[in-house]
């Protein structure tokens, strides 16, 4: 797949952007985990590429700070944690590759703001108490399809003031 210009020969341009130029629009869009990054990249190596470009390109964005798995971890807490329980925030960031320390250091940033979380979604969602046992199932299967607890949803549905996040 030589292109011919006259006399000399040069080997096929990529089709499209540089594997770090890609990879510097996806993370241009939002913060991607080292593994996001290489799964997205893996895609357009072609057989120009070195074995190794992909590691070798996430090597350098690493080495100039582009790449934080301790930010990736932030930034899907302040997007996704305020909806959802600790489970599925977690659950999320293991889905991303993000290492085990930083999802550890994300659960204790969680776990103090779980119950006011679950109260605040519930609130907005129903804001009155059930009325009967399938309503009170339905409510408590709408909490834990978010992620809260089965001990953070027993006591939003008993707590006696759910405006108060200390009970």
């Amino acid at each position: 797949a030589a292109i011919r210009t006259g006399n000399v020969s040069k080997p096929a341009a990529r089709p499209g952007p540089s594997l770090k130029a890609r990879a510097l629009r996806y993370l241009a869009a939002r913060e991607h985990s080292r593994a996001e990054l290489a799964a997205k990249l893996a895609r357009f190596v072609t057989e120009q590429d070195a074995p190794d470009a992909v590691e070798r390109v996430l090597d350098d964005l690493s080495a100039k700070g582009f790449i934080n798995e301790a930010r990736v971890a932030e930034s899907l807490l302040h997007r996704r944690a305020g909806g959802l329980g600790n489970a599925r925030v977690l659950h999320e960031l293991r889905a991303k590759g993000v290492p085990p320390e930083v999802i550890e250091a994300s659960a204790e940033q969680l776990r103090g703001t779980e119950l006011a979380r679950a109260q605040a979604v519930w609130r907005k969602k129903f804001g009155q108490l059930p009325q009967g046992a399938a309503e009170r199932a339905r409510q408590m299967r709408f909490l834990a399809a978010r992620g809260f607890s089965g001990e953070v949803v027993r006591r939003v549905l008993n707590s006696p003031s759910h405006g108060d996040a200390s009970s």
